[in-house]
């Protein structure tokens, strides 16, 4: 039996401050970063992302951030093929492999044994079952599910459009549910040592560091950089464009939205999304939680950080 690969992993809710705080645990390990954030992946869509700036990676070398165009599509199979790669080739080199981001099943599919290969895409059926939930809503859609996969259909959310729909294709495609793969989501991944930390802080001050950096994209040029994907042709039902920050921003530019109106649902809709994320990952006991509050300055926890990898491994 091959030797475990040591395996640091940072995750948390969006605005936590996980971009900030990996960068001074990488530099501090001699540790290279891959991303786990399934918008950061792609290419000309850098502020409604939150992507770090090339002047803030103080020389840490970061991976699978703008690999793909808006108009590719880059799945949770794709992300595991290629992060797997980077680890191993991070290892060979003698330095640490740090995973950090947000998306749950970006990171599930490292650190648990989830296994892709009956994830089969089907991309004709896929427009069918867009065209028919802009057609008929997406009530629509949850009706259809609950018929096949009742367990899926009570899990996913009403406005989750994409989710929806991988969910009847993977069972029109495979004849099984979501639900019977996702069984498979707690078989935890033996191939690596792994130091699993989550950050979280008080809810009121981490939906006002939402409300700020929303703020701040708007200043950073949000809305000008929205009007320069759709200038280069990409289309706003991509599932790209339909990324937090960017379709509340389309909608605003087709006059669906006020400008305020755009601004308080991109705020809501982060503030939900960040609740989402600590309840994915509330579920993994694994996780050694950091809370930030309970520290005077970043440099402590990264301290604690550092100290709790370092016992780990």
């Amino acid at each position: 039996m091959s030797e475990r690969i040591n395996l640091a992993v940072l995750v948390g809710p969006t605005a936590v401050g996980k971009t900030d705080i990996s960068i001074k645990v990488a530099k501090e390990l001699n540790a290279e970063i891959i991303s786990a954030d399934s918008m950061q992946i792609y290419k000309n869509m850098n502020i409604g992302t939150a992507k770090i700036k090339e002047n803030e990676k103080n020389g840490i070398k970061h991976y699978l951030i703008d690999e793909v165009n808006p108009d590719e599509d880059f799945s949770a199979s794709d992300f595991q093929t290629r992060a797997k790669e980077h680890i191993k080739e991070i290892t060979k080199r003698g330095k640490l492999p740090f995973v950090v981001g947000g998306t749950g099943l970006y990171v599930n599919s490292l650190v648990y044994n989830l296994d892709f290969t009956n994830a089969v895409t089907n991309w004709e059926l896929r427009d069918k079952l867009r065209k028919e939930a802009e057609e008929f809503g997406n009530n629509y859609l949850k009706d259809k599910l609950k018929e096949i996969d009742p367990k899926s259909a009570d899990k996913i959310h009403i406005n989750d459009t994409k989710r929806l729909i991988r969910a009847l294709e993977v069972y029109y495609e495979t004849g099984k549910p979501m639900s019977y793969y996702n069984k498979k989501f707690r078989e935890a991944n033996r191939d690596y040592n792994l130091a699993y930390i989550g950050l979280y802080m008080d809810r009121k001050k981490l939906y006002e560091r939402i409300n700020k950096r929303v703020d701040l994209m708007i200043e950073e040029g949000l809305i000008e950089e929205v009007k320069k994907l759709l200038y280069m042709g990409y289309d706003k039902n991509l599932a790209s464009l339909q990324g937090l920050g960017y379709k509340e921003i389309i909608k605003y530019l087709n006059e669906e939205y006020t400008y305020d109106e755009a601004i308080r649902i991109l705020k809501r809709d982060s503030r939900r999304f960040a609740k989402r994320q600590l309840t994915w990952f509330k579920r993994d006991k694994r996780i050694h939680w950091v809370n930030v509050d309970d520290y005077s300055n970043r440099d402590e926890i990264v301290n604690t950080i550092i100290t709790y990898i370092n016992d780990t491994f």
